[in-house]
């Protein structure tokens, strides 16, 4: 199956803004510290999202990106969908020219499988995953590594100014 990391970022870029929308708009800053995803990628990413209607921005303070619907309503086949990704298991792109022209003896069974990957994708939405324990894990864990006090920043700046 052909997914480039466009169609991996683009999902986990969005599973992080659902869960961490429940409080309050995301920054793309945010989720690109926690997700070790390119900032302008994620700004690229998510231009595509907004023309799909799956986000919307939130000008001023506290601004950045919500779902512009809920998590329930939003699958994994359409996040793919929205950032032009294919979802294909054949090495034609599905334009059956697989072999000088024509398709090849294996083409039915690829163009199936790429089917029934769709179809399994488009079953599981943002909050079928959200719903699931490891995800939470992982959210939370990915809070703790990105986020640093801000005691603790303070704490180091006075005792670099205490040996000065």
């Amino acid at each position: 199956m052909r997914l480039t990391t466009k169609g991996r970022y683009a999902v986990t870029a969005m599973l992080d803004l659902a869960y961490h929308s429940e409080k309050r708009p995301v920054t793309l800053t945010d989720i690109a510290k926690r997700q070790a995803i390119s900032l302008s990628y994620l700004e690229q990413l998510f231009a595509r999202l907004r023309r799909a209607g799956m986000v919307e921005g939130v000008r001023g303070p506290g601004g950045g990106y919500q779902l512009s619907r809920d998590a329930s309503q939003i699958n994994v086949a359409d996040i793919i969908s929205a950032v032009d990704e294919t979802i294909d298991s054949t090495r034609c792109g599905g334009k059956a020219n697989c072999q000088h022209s024509h398709p090849c003896l294996t083409h039915d069974l690829w163009m199936g499988l790429s089917e029934q990957i769709r179809l399994y994708l488009s079953t599981i939405s943002l909050n079928d995953l959200l719903q699931r324990k490891n995800v939470r894990q992982v959210a939370e864990r990915q809070d703790k590594q990105t986020s640093t006090p801000p005691t603790a920043g303070m704490d180091a700046l006075l005792r670099r100014e205490s040996r000065l």
